[in-house]
């Protein structure tokens, strides 16, 4: 199906009408399921302008589109189990907002449409076969962030020139997102004769032991990977690097 298609289906899914979810099922009305990788609260901002979008297309939640939603909660291990309940629900479209969320989705269905909202390059993820064509039953956009890799160490570098060595916090939780990140900033290190230790981070309290293990490595820097989870925690992550006081960091 093409891409324009799937944005088509992303604003209602009007030329299809199962009846799928149980307060739907009266009025036969579209829907579309929306997979998490956090809560709520934490896409309250992503969530208002999904609304907004469908509204502009003509499209009102429980009014004549039903969305049905799941949040991991900041657990991606429950993505798939969370992503299978929503095909099992037939749903007319399928969305998500976070790389995580996309690959569980991906491998739930290959039928139902699926639009993401990434950070990196969703063919390096394994998500498309290409930018320009897609293919099977998945679109979406990225804002590429993960690919500025060389320039968050530059922009490290150029504040602290005496530096040589920075950390990266990594999300192992997100594998294929980790990986990739780790690919880029390994060779962007390498080309700008930096040293960079890769720490792990998938819960609050492993941030400490890895601000504690940044303070005892000595340095320059820090580069908080692109990642859902540590978007939602910014403010712990904050609060810790003004603890430490001498701390630059750069969150992409």
């Amino acid at each position: 199906m093409r891409r324009r298609e799937f944005i088509t289906l992303l604003g209602g899914a009007a030329a299809t009408t199962l009846p799928v979810a149980a307060r739907a099922q009266q009025l036969a009305l579209p829907v579309v399921g929306f997979l998490g990788s956090d809560s709520p609260e934490l896409y309250a901002d992503r969530l208002r302008a999904f609304r907004r979008g469908l509204k502009d297309a003509g499209y009102i939640e429980s009014e004549n589109v039903v969305i049905e939603y799941r949040w991991a909660n900041g657990d991606n291990n429950r993505l798939a189990g969370l992503a299978a309940e929503l095909v099992g629900l037939r749903v007319n479209v399928l969305v998500s907002g976070t790389t995580p969320a996309a690959l569980a989705l991906k491998t739930a269905t290959t039928s139902i449409p699926i639009v993401f909202f990434i950070a990196g390059d969703p063919v390096a993820l394994g998500l498309v076969g290409s930018l320009n064509r897609p293919g099977a039953n998945i679109t979406g956009t990225t804002a590429l962030t993960l690919e500025a890799g060389k320039k968050w160490l530059q922009l490290l570098q150029e504040t602290v020139p005496s530096a040589t060595e920075f950390a990266v916090l990594i999300n192992p939780t997100s594998p294929h997102l980790a990986e990739v990140q780790t690919k880029e900033l390994q060779a962007a290190a390498r080309s700008l004769n930096l040293r960079i230790h890769l720490l792990n981070a998938s819960t609050e309290h492993e941030f400490e032991t890895a601000f504690a293990k940044i303070t005892e490595l000595h340095a320059g820097g820090l580069v908080i990977a692109s990642d859902s989870f540590f978007f939602a925690h910014i403010e712990k992550l904050a609060a810790l690097v003004r603890e430490t006081r001498y701390w630059r960091f750069w969150l992409p």
